[in-house]
């Protein structure tokens, strides 16, 4: 059994791991807010909470804000209650470095960045799996939408966003430009001070606006769709399988419309092999 964990890059703890300290109720119920969370990234937990009612669930908004800070979603408009287990306040904060890539397409105002390796981004999302849930880490590339490395643990910490940062850094040049949330994993010392021994700039985003890191958002909510949703994973194996086998579909197989119907990885490659 270590071997065959070996083999696909798990440890045995987190091939045995099932989790124990929810019911399957409160599963349940994670499971469902962050579906309407993916589905409308503009909800922050009073509207959660009133999906919810209106779905049959019976819940507090206290409870829902709760539920959002374990999930890692932090409510975009202004609580009553701080997410503290999203941010700790005695980690600084950076500030957000891509409005010079505004522009506008119509009336709308969005982030266009020019080339590859110009801007990454980071997040953590939360995972389900029959009966449980894990979180998953990624840096993207914002121009091509390439997905650079990835991790799928048991636990949100600083450790997960490093490990996924320091993977992408030894594939990949280095980007101008590292963007995240405000999350406690992407402020703490050790994610922050990797960035500065590699001379990134460190940017964050405004506090509540998750559309400032959009393009990561976009790719958790495909990923959840195209694969998570539907296939119901009943093991972690079957679970690291799976995403594996989605994110190399999305990098070398997918078309993507903001690219001429290109590949993201074919875009993110051709172009390191062109300046290189």
């Amino acid at each position: 059994m270590s071997e065959q964990c070996a083999t696909i890059g798990i440890s045995r703890s987190s091939y045995y791991y099932q989790p124990v300290s929810m019911s399957q109720e409160n599963i349940k119920l994670l499971h469902k807010i962050d579906e309407i969370a993916t589905d409308n990234s503009e909800y922050g937990y009073r509207f959660i909470h009133e999906q919810l009612k209106e779905d049959g669930f019976s819940i507090g908004k206290h409870r829902v804000l709760k539920y959002m800070g374990i999930l890692g979603i932090q409510a975009i408009y202004p609580t009553k209650k701080k997410l503290t287990s999203l941010k700790n306040q005695e980690h600084p904060i950076y500030e957000y470095l891509l409005k010079q890539y505004w522009t506008k397409i119509g009336k709308k105002k969005t982030v266009y960045v020019p080339t590859p390796n110009e801007v990454w981004s980071g997040d953590i999302t939360y995972i389900r799996i029959n009966g449980g849930f894990m979180y998953l880490a990624a840096v993207i590339d914002w121009h091509s939408k390439a997905v650079l490395s990835y991790k799928i643990s048991n636990s949100m910490d600083a450790t997960l966003a490093t490990d996924v940062l320091e993977d992408a850094l030894a594939k990949y040049p280095k980007p101008k430009i590292f963007n995240s949330d405000q999350g406690s994993q992407y402020t703490s010392y050790e994610h922050t001070q990797m960035l500065k021994k590699h001379d990134i700039q460190i940017s964050m985003n405004g506090k509540g606006r998750s559309i400032d890191n959009i393009v990561i958002e976009r790719f958790f909510r495909t990923l959840k769709h195209g694969n998570i949703y539907i296939n119901d994973y009943l093991t972690i194996k079957d679970l690291k399988e799976g995403v594996k086998a989605y994110i190399h579909k999305y990098n070398f197989k997918r078309f993507h419309s903001s690219l001429n119907y290109q590949k993201p990885m074919n875009v993110y490659l051709e172009y390191l092999k062109n300046v290189g």
